[in-house]
């Protein structure tokens, strides 16, 4: 069968697209570039305003007062290691792209859930997009965000919100449909709209839900701002790709250990955020 029809230029139609995209919207492309640095050199800006050990404190604090005691004792604890081992000024970095990754995923991915929430013809739509998004190879969205957005931190933070906004807007729809139908018929009873419907009820009892797609979010964030310190992305990703190409076992070590204190904070924080969204909607 090899030779019986021709290759298809896939690869060249794909080239010719982004150099016309480059071409047309290099304007909108750089407004959006200006816009993500300047959200994330104010977030590690701010944060590195105050003192580490302040902030080890705050941030304590704030495990304890959303998970538990032990939560907080590991805050404590590990924030004081990367403190220590002098990757605070990494972590910082880290953080700001995660958390601008996520913002930007939740501020799109749940609007777009509601809607296909309410629309079967969205959803059919967006079901296949999702499934690209989610099976295409991380490294591949490198590579259109390098020709949009040149190197650096953008290009991370694009790369990331492709990544990671999947979970966000396919937990929304599945919340919003777990709604039980006779509530939804209690509501229609009493002449409830359909958006008096969706933010008094739908909402509110999908918010564990939404919240645990949210949590994936971060964590889809946080392992590909790593992958994206490949393009130029600051933060503790650079150090464990400097450790990989220099073979430095030890500092990629420290690197990584640093990345796992993060990652399992954030998890924690918004896992026990969700468990209280669904305790208080019991």
């Amino acid at each position: 069968m090899e030779g019986l029809l021709p290759k298809l230029p896939l690869a060249d139609w794909i080239d010719v697209l982004v150099d016309w995209m480059t071409n047309t919207f290099g304007g909108l492309f750089d407004g959006i570039s200006t816009g993500v640095d300047f959200f994330v050199e104010g977030i590690v800006a701010g944060l590195g305003f105050i003192p580490s050990i302040i902030l080890i404190i705050l941030l304590s604090l704030l495990a304890w007062k959303v998970c538990n005691i032990r939560i907080a004792l590991f805050a404590l604890l590990g924030l004081f290691l990367i403190d220590n081992l002098g990757y605070w000024e990494e972590m910082l970095e880290t953080l700001a792209l995660v958390l601008t990754a996520v913002l930007i995923s939740v501020v799109i991915g749940i609007p777009v859930g509601i809607w296909a929430s309410q629309s079967e013809r969205v959803r059919q739509f967006v079901t296949p997009v999702l499934d690209l998004m989610q099976t295409m190879p991380a490294f591949v969205y490198l590579l259109p965000a390098i020709f949009f957005f040149s190197i650096g931190v953008v290009p991370g933070v694009v790369a990331s919100v492709i990544f990671a906004m999947p979970p966000t807007i396919r937990l929304t729809v599945l919340g919003i449909k777990q709604v039980p139908a006779d509530l939804i018929e209690a509501t229609e009873a009493f002449g409830s709209t359909t958006k008096q419907r969706l933010l008094k009820v739908q909402l509110p009892l999908a918010m564990p839900t939404i919240m645990a797609g949210i949590n994936q979010s971060i964590m889809l964030a946080l392992s590909m701002v790593v992958i994206a310190s490949m393009v130029g992305a600051p933060g503790l990703g650079t150090e464990v790709y400097r450790a990989v190409t220099q073979i430095k076992t030890g500092v990629g070590f420290e690197a990584g250990l640093a990345i796992v204190v993060i990652a399992i904070l954030l998890d924690r924080i918004t896992q026990n955020i969700g468990k209280k969204k669904e305790g208080g909607t019991v």
